[in-house]
């Protein structure tokens, strides 16, 4: 188990050596997280990067990471404990067959953690000898309102209440990142509760670096064209700009394709790996695809 980072540099530091490149205000607000013992509340579009941060945040300092996959209709029993209710039945019966039943007894065995399925909120509040773990409650915007305030609790205390059992205190608090792609506004009682920070595309510079760390093998000049492609193409008026995971993505086939540079029937024949519409990887094909490419292409020359 790693120790947390006792700065932003070393914040910065942190993250760069579990492979993420992350800019300084990113860094910063999670040192304050790290420090505060508060959750970090990260918005931003999908694949700029924001569950990687819980992932990297893990490996680096050894601890265990706790996955919440938040979607319509998520519910305490997916996301918090249920009961065994199989084997509950089963010790019902058996008690049955057995003759004399103390139903007191019973009862406090059948509402015992024995037959308690700890889900994910509940396993992040259990002591852990690794140290507190990395809880990520992602993509939260696809859950409704009701589950919403039900977090409040868990956030504000850091402990559920389970009505056979009592509440339930986490002696750490895991370190909470939350995640939302903002498909729906997420209510100010849980923001509040939180340290927040928008994580939008990254500047070609770092684009660049994340792809040089990420995508080793892909040569310089065709990751050059790669970043400053992807950068002018999520200028255009698409119904989703490709984010970083897809500029990762797109790096590996095209280094698995052996090339070395971007040319116009390559772009248009792998458009797919970038761009997830139909109407938008009709947008930039052919005639479309060579200009911008030709445009990228004179920039970095220009700039060489």
């Amino acid at each position: 188990m790693a120790e947390k980072p006792g700065s932003i540099d070393d914040t910065l530091a942190l993250l760069k050596g579990a492979g993420y490149v992350a800019d300084r205000p990113l860094a910063t607000v999670l040192f304050l997280s790290l420090r505060l013992g508060r959750p970090l509340f990260l918005e931003g579009e999908a694949g700029v990067g924001k569950t990687e941060i819980a992932k990297v945040l893990s490996s680096a300092l050894g601890r265990r990471l706790i996955r919440l996959q938040c979607y319509e209709g998520l519910d305490i029993a997916s996301a918090v404990y249920e009961w065994n209710y199989a084997g509950q039945m089963m010790a019902i019966r058996l008690a049955e067959a057995g003759g004399a039943v103390d139903r007191d007894a019973l009862e406090g065995d059948l509402f015992s953690e024995r037959y308690l399925v700890k889900r994910p909120l509940l396993q992040a509040l259990e002591p852990d000898k690794a140290g507190a773990p990395v809880l990520l409650i992602d993509e939260l915007d696809r859950t409704d309102e009701a589950f919403e305030a039900f977090l409040l609790e868990v956030l504000s205390d850091f402990q559920v209440t389970i009505p056979e059992l009592g509440t339930v205190r986490a002696a750490h608090p895991p370190i909470v990142i939350i995640t939302s792609n903002r498909t729906r506004e997420i209510h100010d009682a849980l923001k509040r509760r939180c340290l927040y920070h928008w994580v939008d595309y990254p500047d070609a510079e770092r684009e660049l670096a994340i792809l040089a760390s990420r995508v080793p093998d892909a040569p310089e000049r065709l990751s050059q064209e790669i970043v400053a492609f992807v950068q002018a193409i999520r200028r255009e008026d698409l119904f989703k700009a490709p984010g970083v995971a897809e500029t990762l993505d797109w790096a590996s086939a095209l280094v698995e394709l052996d090339a070395v540079a971007l040319d116009p029937a390559l772009v248009s024949d792998t458009l797919g790996v970038l761009l997830k519409y139909q109407d938008d990887i009709q947008k930039m094909q052919g005639s479309r695809a060579k200009e911008m490419l030709d445009r990228v292409q004179d920039a970095l020359r220009a700039s060489g």
